[in-house]
């Protein structure tokens, strides 16, 4: 138990991570962003966006992160589900890597002339940028960190069972809200936009929770899987919780 304890902490450390990361490296990019043109035609502030890249290269690792230092708690309620959430962080952390090297990109094209169509490329990558957004952190993550992570927790009672509705919830509307910005071309009016915003809400504090919890309390002593009851699994996983020779 003790081992589980510190993964827990690690666990909300990695997540707490992803918050210090993704927010400020979000803001850095958005003068790019709205203005790809402009900004490779004026002064730009590269070493602004190199940093936002930084950021994001950090949140990948805490991403990965955390996964891989759950999977082997959350492996003994289903290997099958704690595999899909390995999986899902690993999807979206591609969808991140792609919009950094996009914004790369953008600052080779300031910092060097790639010709008269160097706007409409600064513009492309922008857009890539944003839908690598959309569909990473407002897709994939419904799936992963909201429905898979937000039933693994529920049904391991590693944390107050009543919290994980906040990702069980929250999860199908990131995946409803960024399934309808997609049929927009990526250009949701700005009624679904305030909508998307609200309805991220959930899964935001699912996963601020998540970070602060785990940080500071661990997981709950009283789960079975930590306790060693094994009630919530079978086989060969139930047999290794409670101690014996599997």
């Amino acid at each position: 138990m003790a081992v589980d304890q510190k993964r827990a902490r690690i666990f909300g450390v990695l997540y707490l991570i992803t918050f210090v990361t993704s927010i400020p490296a979000l803001a850095l990019y958005e003068t790019v962003l709205r203005h790809p043109v402009s900004y490779i035609a004026g002064a730009g502030h590269d070493n602004q966006v190199l940093f936002a890249a930084l950021l994001e290269l950090l949140l990948i690792i805490a991403n990965i992160g955390t996964a891989v230092v759950i999977f082997p708690i959350v492996r003994r309620v289903s290997e099958e589900l704690a595999l899909g959430y390995v999986t899902a962080r690993l999807v979206e952390c591609t969808f991140i890597l792609v919009g950094i090297v996009s914004m790369l990109g953008i600052i080779t094209l300031h910092q060097q002339v790639a010709g008269a169509a160097e706007g409409t490329v600064a513009y492309t990558l922008a857009a890539i940028k944003d839908w690598t957004f959309l569909l990473g952190p407002g897709w994939v993550v419904g799936w992963g960190n909201g429905l898979i992570l937000g039933y693994l927790m529920y049904k391991s009672e590693l944390v107050p069972r009543q919290w994980c509705w906040l990702g069980l919830i929250g999860g199908p509307l990131i995946i409803i809200t960024g399934t309808a910005v997609m049929f927009t071309g990526n250009y949701p009016s700005n009624s679904l936009h305030s909508l998307q915003a609200i309805l991220t809400i959930p899964e935001f504090a699912w996963e601020l929770f998540l970070g602060v919890y785990c940080t500071i309390w661990g997981f709950r002593r009283e789960s079975p899987i930590l306790s060693g009851t094994g009630a919530n699994l079978s086989g060969n996983d139930a047999m290794v919780v409670a101690g014996s020779p599997a």
